[in-house]
């Protein structure tokens, strides 16, 4: 009699449940131990790592770990891609709900496909419909080529959902490793880019442009750190590694909301508010020499804790979070030390973006004035002064948000106006006793005003000096704006802080209505 096969033994649950145990241990290795190895030789963190290390401790739900590609050509059709080559979900950072992706370069150099994309378009949705901050963490070689149009197309539906979110939740780029060609616009559509010293963004690498133009140019000059805080003006903060830049990520986190419907975060903060002569010290009273408003700044903000964004681009404007009793305050101040703190194209432009982010996030706005004018040239005026001057002058019109002025000594010309003068709806403007509030510098007026006397006087060199002196007595000095209601108050430096506490807790509960419509058409 033939032996019976003996039948497959049936599997438990256990043995169900030991099974995706297997496979999640597997896919979460990503490319493996060996690429994970290369990844912290070469100074960086793998994919899940960075994500374990941004949020709160045991916080973080994965969604979509079993995604995989549906790519066949290029022997892509057996081929794992663990996640798809990319990390996402939600989480908790000091307690409140973000949702985030963090591209893993250890499987396939994290090059973006179809499935890849989708997964972070969905995160980005889900930020939109939670209102909560979106975090992308770049690490990527670019998209897969394998996929075709495929990965094009996964590429516009995140720009597509980096402009929904939009004003509506704070979105914040990393950037730790390679992030090129089309990859480089989704950092550039969101508020704020974060790149270490390991990252690199471009849209056209070193190779091309050799090809093409013939320029021999290496990847860190071209897409280094430096090179796109410095020069392009993409980056906003600069880390040393990842560690660092996940810290930063939280510090910027902290001074915002989680949507557009809310208020900032306000920490507690029972300092007594008292007067400070430290002021008095700071800004010199002869208006031709220079001093760092930062220091200025410092003694305004609780705790001397500024966050000063883009220091390395337009250096001749200051922007940057701190807070003021414990309220988040974005700042936006002249700096006298580079070029006189003068408006130029790079510094309208810088400043704009980041008034209509605080209008966007309920974010109150201090503005510190010394200005001598917009910046002249023939460079400057052929580049499109007007065009980039008027956005900074659109951009405060436009903003509702709580909006302090305080003239520390120059206000001269346009620039004057453009610096969130009462013109364009300052809620408050103070001067201090040094602020020379006129059409333009002293020296230059009297060449116009007085050329008739000056030209006709024996000894011109002193008739000029003493009309020069004769128009700032009139004009140097804050008291006619005063008359005029151009300046609310003349405050002794010593009560800046507590005259601008004062001022935002009766501000808080400001409403503007403004007329309907789809949006405004900021000249850009």
């Amino acid at each position: 009699m033939a032996r019976q096969e003996e039948s497959p033994k049936k599997k438990t649950i256990q043995d169900k449940i030991a099974e995706l145990e297997a496979k999640r241990v597997g896919l979460e290795l990503g490319g493996g131990k060996e690429r994970i190895d290369k990844q912290h030789a070469s100074g960086k963190l793998s994919a899940r790592e960075r994500v374990t290390r941004l949020v709160d401790k045991e916080s973080f739900e994965e969604i979509g770990l079993f995604a995989r590609h549906r790519a066949t050509y290029f022997g892509m059709a057996d081929k794992e891609l663990p996640a798809d080559g990319v990390v996402t979900g939600c989480a908790t950072i000091e307690g409140r709900l973000v949702h985030l992706a963090s591209q893993d370069f250890t499987v396939a150099g994290g090059a973006a496909g179809e499935m890849h994309s989708s997964k972070v378009a969905d995160m980005m949705a889900m930020s939109l419909k939670t209102g909560s901050p979106f975090i992308f963490i770049n690490d990527s070689g670019g998209a897969r080529v394998q996929e075709g149009i495929d990965s094009l197309a996964g590429y516009a539906r995140v720009f597509y959902n980096n402009v929904m979110l939009s004003g509506t939740v704070p979105q914040i780029s990393l950037i730790c490793g390679p992030c090129a060609g089309g990859a480089a616009y989704s950092p550039a559509l969101t508020d704020f880019v974060i790149q270490t010293q390991q990252g690199r963004i471009f849209i056209t690498g070193p190779q091309v442009i050799k090809q093409v133009t013939g320029e021999v140019v290496s990847a860190e000059e071209l897409g280094g750190p430096q090179a796109q805080m410095n020069k392009s003006g993409v980056v906003h903060l600069i880390a040393q590694n990842d560690e660092e830049a996940i810290q930063l990520c939280k510090r910027l986190l902290s001074f915002m909301p989680s949507n557009n419907l809310e208020d900032p975060p306000r920490m507690a903060f029972n300092a007594r508010l008292k007067s400070d002569s430290g002021f008095e010290d700071i800004v010199p009273v002869d208006n031709k020499v220079p001093y760092d408003v930062r220091a200025v700044l410092a003694r305004v903000v609780d705790n001397q804790d500024f966050l000063e964004l883009q220091p390395g681009f337009a250096a001749n404007i200051v922007i940057g979070f701190g807070r003021l009793q414990g309220r988040p305050v974005g700042i936006v101040a002249n700096q006298p030390c580079v070029l006189a703190g003068a408006l130029d194209i790079d510094a309208s432009d810088k400043s704009a973006r980041f008034v209509r982010f605080c209008n966007a996030f309920n974010i109150p706005l201090l503005t510190f004035v010394d200005v001598p004018g917009f910046l002249p040239g023939v460079e400057q005026e052929r580049g499109g002064i007007i065009r980039h001057g008027a956005k900074l002058l659109f951009a405060y019109s436009a903003a509702t948000v709580p909006k302090i002025t305080v003239v520390l000594r120059k206000a001269y010309g346009g620039a004057f106006i453009a610096m969130c003068s009462k013109g364009l709806g300052a809620d408050r403007v103070v001067a201090w006793p040094t602020a020379e509030i006129a059409v333009m510098g002293a020296e230059g007026a009297a060449e116009i005003v007085f050329r008739r006397e000056i030209d006709a006087a024996e000894d011109q060199a002193a008739r000029r000096k003493e009309l020069v002196d004769e128009y700032r007595e009139t004009f140097a000095n804050p008291y006619v704006a005063g008359g005029r209601r151009l300046v609310d108050d003349i405050i002794e430096p010593a009560v800046t802080r507590r005259y601008l506490a004062r001022a935002l807790e009766s501000l808080h509960g400001k409403r503007e209505l403004r007329p309907q419509k789809k949006h405004g058409l900021i000249p850009l």
